[in-house]
């Protein structure tokens, strides 16, 4: 009797999780219609814009080779062919950033179109989204090469870094509208084939390639967007082998390693801009929670041996989010008056703990930035997205 009424009240539970979401998700939509539908305008309007655009005469790849430089590397002043020297946190104004501003852009109109789609149904956002998918990952003359080769080259020493894998980060948002367009059958089945093919190629690559490999051991922020971006890919293409190991990683790597018993992340606390790295490397942890949790293996729950998990991290930031003043620590080189904005782990956490004081603050912070770093470090614009149940 006592175990029939235990498997009773689990089974209400998971009910009422399950409805708590549905309400956070309608909740979120609410709150943020008028900002969902002004973004959604902007992108029916953009045409694509792919790497093929433009080209920089520092790269070693070709025309369809995503390209981009190291951004705190600057030019020696002893003498302008020389190798570039670092400035940690500074952000050198004169590299080329042209692919990685189509990319974000690209990341912003697909992200907008499907938050559309959640909050009317109207497939018509989800049409639109397809020919900029068509011209990323499908047209011959337009697509991108499914590899990072030539991400976050320094001149004078390397044409490529395993890095520069970060920069995919920005296509968190267009994995998970492709996921939303599969559900709704928004996209043709050729298409749906070869841009299955293109992000299997990359995923292969990132995975197997010594960048990807360095970029997978990272101890900061980089190791966590390496997982985050690995269960994105593996999630649309329900690749369960790579889901799992991101789960392990995520138990086994990330959680102990990157957290102090307190929830704060020592290594982007010593960064340069320990504020903006903090908010971002959570913002991808939860959104590794938010990937890969399932009614069997829920992450947000999951407390490791030490007694570290996501719940204690997002407790650690919310204070410093909600009255930055109190930040303990020194503040941003740069952009500092740029940081908080509505960071998808407050929604997130909103969700996962039934916590309206995440979602109060969530909903009262800057749900549009325009400055590009902003841009940057925020992949995960709208949050909305990755709570629908697919």
């Amino acid at each position: 009797m006592k175990q029939r009424l235990l498997i009773i009240i689990g089974i209400l539970l998971t009910q009422l999780a399950q409805a708590a979401d549905t309400d956070w998700l309608k909740e979120a939509v609410i709150v943020r219609r008028a900002d969902i539908m002004a973004k959604a305008e902007w992108a029916m309007q953009q045409q694509p814009v792919t790497v093929t655009a433009s080209r920089c005469e520092r790269s070693a790849g070709g025309l369809h080779d995503f390209y981009s430089e190291g951004d705190y590397w600057w030019p020696n002043p002893v003498h302008p062919d020389s190798p570039y020297i670092q400035k940690d946190g500074q952000t050198n104004p004169d590299n080329f950033l042209a692919h990685r501003q189509a990319m974000v852009r690209f990341s912003r109109v697909a992200g907008a179109l499907a938050a559309a789609y959640v909050a009317t149904g109207d497939k018509k956002y989800l049409a639109h989204a397809l020919t900029h998918i068509r011209a990323w990952f499908v047209t011959p003359a337009t697509r991108m090469t499914p590899h990072l080769l030539y991400a976050q080259a320094i001149k004078g020493r390397v044409t490529g870094r395993g890095i520069g894998i970060i920069d995919t980060v920005h296509f968190l948002e267009v994995a998970q509208a492709l996921r939303i367009m599969e559900k709704a059958g928004a996209i043709p089945p050729a298409d749906l084939s070869a841009v299955k093919e293109w992000f299997a190629a990359y995923l292969k690559w990132m995975t197997e390639h010594k960048y990807g490999i360095d970029e997978m051991n990272a101890a900061n922020n980089h190791g966590t967007c390496w997982v985050m971006q690995v269960a994105a890919f593996a999630k649309f293409l329900n690749n369960t082998e790579w889901l799992n190991f991101c789960t392990k990683r995520y138990k086994e790597v990330l959680l102990p390693r990157q957290m102090a018993d307190n929830g704060s992340f020592p290594l982007e606390l010593r960064r340069t801009k320990p504020y903006g790295y903090a908010l971002f490397n959570l913002d991808a942890m939860a959104t590794v929670c938010q990937i890969l949790s399932s009614s069997g293996n829920d992450l947000w729950t999951y407390t490791e041996t030490t007694g570290k998990s996501i719940s204690k991290g997002i407790a650690y930031m919310y204070p410093y989010v909600n009255n930055k003043n109190t930040w303990p620590f020194a503040k941003d080189v740069m952009y500092w008056d740029e940081w908080p904005v509505a960071h998808p782990f407050l929604l997130f956490g909103a969700a996962a703990y039934n916590n309206k004081d995440y979602f109060t603050l969530w909903q009262r912070l800057e749900h549009d930035p325009q400055v590009e770093e902003v841009l940057r470090n925020l992949p995960v614009r709208n949050p909305e997205i990755w709570m629908v149940k697919l």
